[in-house]
């Protein structure tokens, strides 16, 4: 668990701070990542950067008036800024991932069954993989939120690929019961888009937001992007 250096007293959010006290708040911030997707963190990773995990208090609950964009920008809101009420002076990174297939929204499979029935429904079409991103620093009153969107087109695969696949259990904790990163690749014909949006994190927006945010990035993304560091990455560029 990190530990705050110092203690600031909070403006109000219509109150920003001088660019002396900005300064100096970003110098003893430390970068939290409110997930605990494994996903997630190694995608950070790459970056380089020193970042502490920190789980978040927020309930995954759906909205049925909200379409799918909204959704997992809300959820990734809910996220990031219930760590940020915590850790007030560091920088909260949230992220969520959902799947829209002809406007309806997939979340993660509660078992088997439901994993089952997603990735027929997914089978021979295609459909869209959000994924939100909310980057909030209370104590400069800094809450950025952004959505990032891939096309995945999924094979017509037969009852023997489907069964194979279920019985490796990777479906389990994955938006849409199948993980571009493992063997899940195998189900997907093609990829437009992202790469690390289907994964579960827009890594190079998140970099250049972090950028902006005076954050100085070991690893710079471009070259990330370049080598493709990650499980079936070159598979779909």
């Amino acid at each position: 668990m990190p530990t705050l250096k110092l203690t600031w007293q909070l403006r109000p959010r219509h109150q920003r701070p001088h660019q002396l006290e900005l300064s100096l708040l970003r110098l003893v911030m430390q970068i939290l990542l409110a997930s605990t997707s494994p996903r997630r963190r190694e995608l950070l990773g790459l970056l380089g950067l020193s970042f502490h995990i920190v789980p978040p208090t927020s309930q995954e609950i759906f909205s049925p008036h909200l379409p799918p964009i909204e959704q997992t920008r809300e959820l990734a809101r809910d996220k990031a800024q219930s760590v940020a009420n915590q850790y007030p002076q560091d920088l909260v990174i949230g992220s969520d991932t959902v799947i829209e297939i002809e406007g309806r929204l997939l979340g993660k499979p509660e078992n088997m069954q439901e994993a089952e029935t997603m990735l027929r429904h997914l089978r021979g079409r295609r459909h869209q993989v959000h994924t939100g991103v909310a980057v909030i620093h209370q104590a400069t009153c800094v809450s950025i939120d952004f959505v990032e969107t891939a096309q995945v087109w999924i094979k017509l695969f037969d009852e023997t690929t489907l069964n194979a696949y279920l019985a490796t259990k990777e479906s389990m904790g994955k938006a849409g019961a199948y993980s571009i990163q493992g063997k899940g690749a195998q189900l997907i014909e093609k990829v437009v888009g992202d790469y690390p949006t289907i994964v579960g994190l827009p890594l190079w927006r998140t970099a250049k937001v972090l950028e902006q945010q005076g954050v100085v990035l070991p690893t710079p993304v471009e070259d990330i992007y370049r080598v493709k560091p990650y499980p079936h990455w070159n598979d779909f560029s």
